[in-house]
């Protein structure tokens, strides 16, 4: 029984550790231009180790997308967690949110990206995966919408625009950047927060204390 027990943690150790080989070699030479002998040599595992574990490549990011979407659900729990998006610090809380989970997954965030390019059934399945977070957001809308906040459309609808939104931004400023201008965090949720809140009825408000930057 035993025996059987240390063969159980040894195989879930060699899971967890072509998972984390794969972020290290998508972050550094992207997930279309990742082998699987890459992410084994990575791991310091056999070839043949990787397929006990997952079927191919695509498998493997699906099981990082579990992961990555696990971890998304804690902030949920959070006392500070607010649903009334009339309020602006309850936007903020998203916002920030967000920015701070695609900071810290960014190479699987980038991975998925590339992955849903390329392969219609991924991209698919990540959008059923993600539904639930869409429908999470829309429900705060509408509690907004209930409230007094005049939405530009359909909750549903304006959820798409708002995690597009967050979604592009990060890309832009955490993986792609721009030469001579960098963006810190509290300047990037600030933004996103007071153009989102605007976007969906509230009263812009600036940021407490940000200096206004020249053109």
């Amino acid at each position: 029984m035993a025996t059987a027990g240390v063969r159980r943690a040894q195989r879930e150790e060699t899971g967890a550790a072509l998972k984390r080989a794969a972020v290290r070699v998508f972050d550094r030479v992207g997930y279309l231009n990742a082998k699987i002998t890459d992410i084994t040599a990575e791991a310091g595992r056999a070839a043949g180790s990787f397929y006990s574990h997952f079927p191919n490549k695509e498998a493997l990011l699906e099981a990082l997308l579990t992961d990555v979407l696990a971890g998304s659900d804690e902030p949920a729990a959070d006392p500070a967690h607010s649903g009334d998006f009339t309020d602006r610090e309850a936007v903020r809380y998203h916002v920030a949110g967000y920015w701070a989970f695609f900071r810290r997954n960014r190479p699987a965030m980038v991975a998925l990206q590339q992955a849903a390019t390329v392969d219609e059934r991924f991209a698919r399945r990540m959008r059923d995966m993600l539904e639930p977070d869409l429908h999470h957001l829309a429900e705060h809308l509408e509690q907004a919408r209930a409230n007094g906040a005049a939405l530009p459309g359909d909750p549903l609808v304006v959820t798409t625009a708002m995690t597009a939104l967050m979604s592009g931004f990060a890309q832009f400023w955490l993986v792609q950047g721009w030469a001579g201008r960098e963006i810190d965090d509290d300047e990037a949720v600030d933004t996103l927060t007071s153009f989102i809140f605007s976007g969906i009825g509230g009263t812009p408000v600036p940021p407490p204390g940000r200096p206004r930057r020249s053109p």
